[in-house]
């Protein structure tokens, strides 16, 4: 039996735990690199409830920029959707070594910000 896919809002749910984990602090056992996946997982799952709450199917994928390009016309997107499409390297090649350079605090720090604008952006969506 197929699952459903969850409703937008346990998307946005999940997207917000997400963020919450990639705040956590940096320590020699916490990888920037894992926090940036879960500033990408953030983004990706805002995007899905957004795509959800205006019945368009999500496709399984992390790839942000293919998610950004289901949105319809008539929702605009800010500037740091259209950028948070650059995350989508942090949801596979740099969960592994070897796969990756190293993160720096900058980019890890550009990854949180631009999650917590794409939530904030697809709260705004589906509260309106």
């Amino acid at each position: 039996m197929p699952r459903r896919p969850g409703s937008p809002e346990d998307w946005l749910r999940f997207a917000k735990a997400d963020l919450a984990i990639s705040r956590v602090s940096a320590t020699e056992d916490i990888l920037l690199e894992s926090l940036c996946f879960h500033a990408q997982q953030s983004v990706e799952k805002s995007l899905k409830a957004v795509l959800l709450a205006k019945g368009i199917t999500c496709p399984r994928t992390h790839n942000l920029k293919m998610l950004v390009e289901l949105l319809p016309p008539d929702i605009p997107a800010p500037e740091a959707v259209m950028e948070s499409v650059v995350l989508t390297e942090y949801a596979i090649a740099a969960r592994y070594p070897g796969e990756f350079e190293d993160i720096t605090q900058d980019e890890y720090m550009e990854a949180v910000n631009l999650a917590d604008a794409v939530l904030e952006w697809a709260k705004m969506i589906l509260n309106s």
